[in-house]
């Protein structure tokens, strides 16, 4: 999986960014998955691009998008949002 995490922030932390395109058609529909982490001791959550797409029906992906958030540390958020028909 590609992270785009263009900058860091210590304090707080929140961007999105761009993953995968390929060829297919944009379509209209859209899934996601997430992943989070505590205290960076406890992780859990499917980010997967497959786990995206299932949530969201898609058959052919168009492109997929990420979004990622972090608070101290203390908790953070990674999700994977794709785009397809």
């Amino acid at each position: 999986m590609v992270n785009y995490a263009p900058t860091t922030g210590f304090v707080y932390q929140s961007q999105k960014g761009p993953g995968l395109v390929t060829s297919n058609s944009l379509g209209h529909k859209v899934g996601t998955s997430e992943a989070t982490s505590i205290l960076g001791v406890y992780a859990s959550g499917d980010a997967s691009i497959d786990a995206a797409a299932k949530a969201g029906g898609i058959k052919k992906i168009s492109h997929v998008d990420y979004e990622s958030s972090n608070i101290l540390g203390i908790y953070a958020k990674h999700t994977t949002i794709v785009y397809g028909e």
